[in-house]
């Protein structure tokens, strides 16, 4: 039996760049919400409703179409007229929107299937609280600044700004060329519309996003025009350029094409181009921004599928490196940023997150994701490049990451409100003891080791292909000195595995947890040691059936429901699968594979959230959903071209003129067609396929 299960509260989501629109099924808005248009981090609209003679409408059908454009429609109830009751259901409202990167197109369709011309007046309600992102999520809003709005009756225009010092960001509303004016009506655009028996009533509104003193452009393809938009042709060129996967495996194919829509669709352009590299959004509708762990692991996870990403991912990030010393951001020399945001909070210097640089992986990830670029393009152009920021990146490494000076990385948080946890599981509960308390910071997580063993000897390979064999030999003798070092302090004999973390006392804390899967894919565990790992990672504590969990279920402090305590994350079990095939484990990768190909089969759109339940595959035919997860998820929806990497297993090193192939079909992946594989100025194209076993 096949079983479709959504991701939180039913609504329709729409997103283009930084806009994102969210509403409930039927469209619409009502507070209170966490639904919305945002744009930049700030909520423009927080309510929307739309009425037929001061009576709601019933919804009938709607979805999103694709990843900018949704479409609604609506009924009439039973509407008393001088001349009668005209009947329910013989009116039909149908709501189409295209969302592009500043702002909205609405167009409002109404039918009438009486015998006899009607006259109805449809009413628009908004509502705009200007409310910055962070306070929506808490669902604490705070009123701040100023907000007017004007009307013109000339243009039929409604236009609504807030204003706080030196930020101001509001909406205009108007009708489109050739549209019908509406007026305003008890603060709502109204219309009279007089339709005719059988006939048809068409209105168009523009929703312009208002940005300082720029209101930006909304007139872009209506519904009826989006196979011939923009946004439209965006997607058929990214889907034209990215890697392509055919196999007779349905739930793979699926999840595969969804996943190459979803990660078009949370392109954001880069400032300062022609829009032709992107960085990834990290996820919908949350985390419309940039996010270097994000867009970092993403880029690693897709540079064979869309080198553009991590091209994009490398420049900008690279812009926004820290030169400077500021506790109240977390911010030291060298350092990535983790986090990016635009609106009122940010942009007024009361949040820390302009940007933010509360991250102790991003960093170490930069110099890694620029030598995965190198071993998949051999572009050495890109490499002098980016080499500078990569060597600063190396100066951090040393200089603020190593906190004691005992050769690991470890991790404090300096600013209130700033993150306690900065790896990876960077919520508040990520990192526990074997008691379920919290660890205090300082804390050394066992997966930076990894990072940092992996980032050390990528930059050797870097150096020497930039002529520079000195520096190589002294990062591969520090790679080798941490390989000792870390498999001595970290790995536990009892256990059989790795430590989770140095507490501040250098205690190892053997909380069980899916950590040390990436120590497999960094490659700083030992041959002897691997098997022990593996088999620990898919013991029945850790493996659900669905994927690996974050924390083994039989810690005190575990909860399938809980961000990180239990929970699965695709694309922590995508890294662990690599790690797998590394060492290997081919049927081990595959089995992490199958667990997630299943599970996306089964959510809605056959699209992976960011985390789901860890509830055991025996006790629920189906992945349970986690409440709040963002979807689509930009790491999430790159894990299946890890998985896909695992079972055909591709090792290129185009600077060096090498491709390593070990493919592993299991039984429930007969064939797989890889077409558009990017390797430097070449793509490939690869067939396998199983015969007898």
């Amino acid at each position: 039996m096949a079983y479709e299960i959504s991701v939180g509260p039913a609504q329709l989501t729409i997103n283009v760049g930084e806009c994102v629109l969210t509403t409930e099924t039927n469209g619409q808005i009502r507070q209170p919400s966490d639904r919305g248009l945002f744009f930049r981090d700030t909520r423009l609209l927080s309510g929307w409703t739309v009425e037929v003679n001061g009576r709601p409408w019933t919804l009938l059908s709607s979805a999103a179409t694709c990843h900018f454009a949704a479409q609604v429609v609506l009924t009439n109830p039973a509407l008393p007229t001088d001349d009668g009751e005209l009947p329910k259901h013989s009116i039909s409202l149908t709501l189409s929107r295209t969302l592009g990167p500043g702002g909205l197109r609405e167009t409002l369709v109404l039918r009438n299937h009486n015998r006899t011309a009607v006259r109805l007046v449809l009413t628009a309600q908004f509502r705009c609280d200007f409310a910055d992102i962070f306070d929506v999520k808490a669902d604490r809003i705070v009123s701040r600044g100023s907000t007017a709005s004007r009307w013109s009756a000339e243009e039929g225009r409604l236009e609504t700004v807030h204003t706080n010092g030196s930020f101001r960001r509001g909406i205009s509303v108007c009708p489109a060329d050739g549209s019908p004016k509406p007026e305003l009506r008890d603060g709502a655009l109204g219309f009279i519309a007089e339709v005719v028996p059988q006939g048809v009533w068409t209105a168009e509104l523009l929703y312009q996003v208002i940005d300082g003193g720029q209101r930006l452009d909304a007139s872009h393809a209506s519904f009826a025009e989006q196979h011939d938009s923009k946004q439209a042709q965006a997607l058929a060129e990214w889907r034209s350029q990215a890697m392509r996967v055919s196999t007779p495996c349905a739930p793979l194919q699926q999840l595969y094409d969804q996943s190459l829509d979803d990660l078009a669709a949370l392109r954001l352009p880069m400032e300062g181009t022609d829009a032709t590299q992107f960085v990834p959004a990290a996820g919908i509708p949350w985390f419309a921004a940039l996010f270097g762990r994000d867009s970092l692991i993403t880029a690693l996870q897709t540079v064979a599928v869309y080198p553009a990403f991590a091209r994009g991912a490398l420049e900008v990030l690279a812009q926004y490196q820290a030169d400077d010393t500021d506790d109240s951001r977390d911010m030291q020399p060298g350092k990535i940023p983790h986090e990016l945001r635009r609106g009122e909070l940010s942009e007024l210097g009361l949040g820390p997150y302009r940007p933010y640089y509360g991250t102790a992986d991003a960093t170490v990830l930069y110099p890694l994701l620029l030598h995965e670029v190198w071993r998949l393009t051999g572009d050495k152009e890109l490499l002098q490049r980016h080499v500078g920021t990569a060597e600063r990146c190396l100066q951090w490494i040393d200089r603020h990451g190593d906190m004691d000076g005992d050769g690991f990385q470890e991790y404090q948080c300096r600013t209130p409100g700033g993150a306690e946890n900065q790896g990876w599981k960077d919520s508040g509960n990520g990192v526990l003891y074997e008691d379920g308390e919290n660890v205090p910071a300082p804390k050394a997580t066992c997966e930076l080791q990894g990072y940092v063993y992996a980032a050390w000897l990528g930059m050797a390979a870097i150096f020497e292909a930039l002529g520079r064999p000195e520096d190589a030999a002294g990062l591969r003798n520090r790679a080798r000195d941490l390989y000792d070092r870390f498999n001595a302090v970290f790995w536990d004999e009892e256990q059989q595995f790795y430590a989770l973390c140095l507490d501040p006392a250098k205690r190892r804390v053997m909380s069980i947890a899916s950590n040390p899967g990436h120590l497999l894919w960094s490659g700083i565990v030992p041959p002897d040691r691997a098997q022990a790992v593996a088999r620990r990672l898919l013991a029945p504590d850790m493996w659900s059936g669905w994927g690996v969990r974050t924390l083994s279920s039989a810690h005190p402090a575990y909860n399938p429901h809980d961000y990180q305590l239990g929970a699965i994350w695709p694309h922590d079990n995508g890294l662990i699968a690599l790690g797998f095939k590394r060492y290997g484990f081919h049927a081990e990768a595959a089995q992490i594979a199958k667990g997630l190909v299943d599970a996306g089969g089964r959510f809605l759109l056959h699209r992976l959230p960011e985390v789901f339940a860890g509830t055991s595959r025996e006790d629920s035919p189906f992945p349970v959903q986690y409440l709040g997860a963002n979807v689509p998820q930009a790491w999430a929806a790159g894990s299946v071209f890890h998985l896909v990497r695992a079972l055909l297993g591709p090792e290129p090193d185009v600077g060096n003129g090498i491709l390593h192939v070990d493919p592993f079909l299991p039984e429930w992946l007969p064939e797989l067609r890889v077409e558009g594989l990017t390797l430097g100025e070449q793509r490939l194209d690869a067939h396998v396929w199983r015969e007898n076993g």
